[in-house]
């Protein structure tokens, strides 16, 4: 599978070690920058590039977008149509006991999260891998409540 990514310079240092990683596991990576460290970048510059390869082939190819919140960055990936991304920036488990799915599990499973938008300033190094394993490990269940869901945003085009 391809995995694009793309970051501004609060998340470029997690994206250099994120590459590595992703090879590691043997997925095919392309870096859509920032090729350097520049405080001065600005994020859609990198993410707007991703989302447009993401949205030519939303259900076979996934992203992993940084920035300090990830919230500016999935909100400009999620003006692309067919982009569905997720946002986290640390640990978030239910609190209800009995369900106790992790936010990442859920944008997958639930939501068919296409890229995964991750919040730099509050994640470590190992919880970043800890995460994008789990998101890529995991699959959309598809059934029919989720599945009429994605189907109904879709057909927004205002």
């Amino acid at each position: 599978m391809k995995i694009y990514v793309g970051s501004d310079h609060a998340g470029f240092g997690l994206k250099e070690k994120l590459i590595i990683y992703l090879q590691e596991l043997s997925y095919e990576v392309e870096d859509k920058g920032a090729f350097e460290y520049n405080e001065e970048d600005d994020y859609p510059d990198f993410i707007i590039p991703v989302a447009r390869e993401v949205s030519r082939r939303p259900n076979e190819v996934k992203a992993i977008i940084f920035g300090g919140s990830g919230q500016g960055e999935a909100m400009a990936a999620n003006k692309f149509s067919g982009v569905r991304a997720a946002v986290y920036y640390g640990q978030g488990q239910c609190i209800v006991e009995e369900e106790n799915e992790s936010v990442i599990k859920l944008s997958r499973e639930h939501n068919d999260a296409n890229i995964l938008s991750l919040g730099a300033r509050f994640i470590t190094e190992e919880e970043m891998k800890e995460v994008v394993k789990e998101w890529l490990d995991t699959k959309f269940v598809g059934n029919e409540r989720h599945q009429r869901r994605l189907d109904k945003m879709s057909r927004i085009h205002e």
